[in-house]
């Protein structure tokens, strides 16, 4: 499975590659380098920082399944 941005995400993207690219390496990024440089990130990182954010939120979800007992239990006094 492949990680799909809308163009305009990417552009933004680009954009601050770009300019991190200027600011510390006095160096500038093309349109097409810099999108080079995001499809290479993308890949090399962009699953695992997906499955851990998949995995952040299974695991409020779960606590939130938890309480959920304690939150609207309602008590069967006779």
């Amino acid at each position: 499975m492949k990680l799909e941005l809308t163009d305009d995400r990417k552009r933004k993207l680009q954009d601050k590659l770009a300019v991190m690219f200027r600011d510390e390496f006095d160096e500038n990024l093309s349109d097409f380098r810099a999108s080079q440089m995001l499809e290479l990130v993308l890949e090399a990182v962009g699953p695992s920082v997906y499955n851990q954010a998949v995995q952040d939120v299974r695991g409020y979800l779960q606590t939130r399944v938890d309480d959920l007992e304690g939150e609207i239990y309602w008590d069967e006094k006779t």
